[in-house]
């Protein structure tokens, strides 16, 4: 089963999370580029003023986790960023696009310092740039196809930009989604 945003919305709203999914999933994604699978707690990503999720919180929160593993190795570049569907709003999407790159940021930067200078110039200049994404605001004009455009682009590279992170940072040996415990 693949995960959509609205499915995340609800399990990170049963769980007590006030924040946009979207932040929720950018931030394991970026934890995901830096720490091996096994040592991301995805109870860590959620507001430390929850409640601890029970076990079927944990069991979904296990899932999200080895979905986005799944996703960002797929070889056929079949990741994505969870965001609104095409039926939200214009605005709704971009402050979501935004928030993702925010969280991508937050769990890249992680609790060991990053050496921008170890990275790729490709690698730094997608962190740069999802850096000035987070910033950006929404302007609408009267040209709704070109906005629509442009958005598309945009979560075009970052959706291309977040996979090119996780190959060149992904901590090498950790263990697949296949060798992880799961929680019954």
């Amino acid at each position: 089963m693949t995960l959509h945003y609205a499915d995340l919305v609800v399990t990170l709203t049963r769980l007590g999370y006030d924040d946009d999914a979207s932040t929720f999933h950018g931030a394991l994604c970026g934890a995901l580029c830096r720490l091996p699978p096994e040592d991301i707690d995805p109870v860590d990503l959620l507001d430390e003023d929850d409640a601890p999720p029970d076990t079927r919180g944990r069991v979904e929160l296990t899932r999200i986790v080895d979905e986005a593993i799944v996703a960002l190795s797929d070889s056929e570049m079949g990741f994505s960023p969870l965001l609104p569907e095409d039926d939200a709003a214009l605005d709704q999407r971009a402050r979501a696009l935004g928030a993702w790159c925010e969280g991508f940021l937050y769990g890249l930067a992680g609790s060991v310092k990053l050496d921008l200078d170890s990275c790729s110039e490709e690698v730094r200049e997608v962190i740069k740039d999802f850096s000035q994404f987070t910033r950006a605001n929404f302007a609408g004009t009267d040209d709704l196809e070109v906005e629509e455009t442009a958005y598309a682009e945009l979560v075009e590279y970052v959706r291309v930009g977040a996979q090119l992170v996780y190959i060149e940072l992904r901590p090498r040996g950790s263990s697949s989604v296949d060798d992880r415990p799961t929680l019954h």
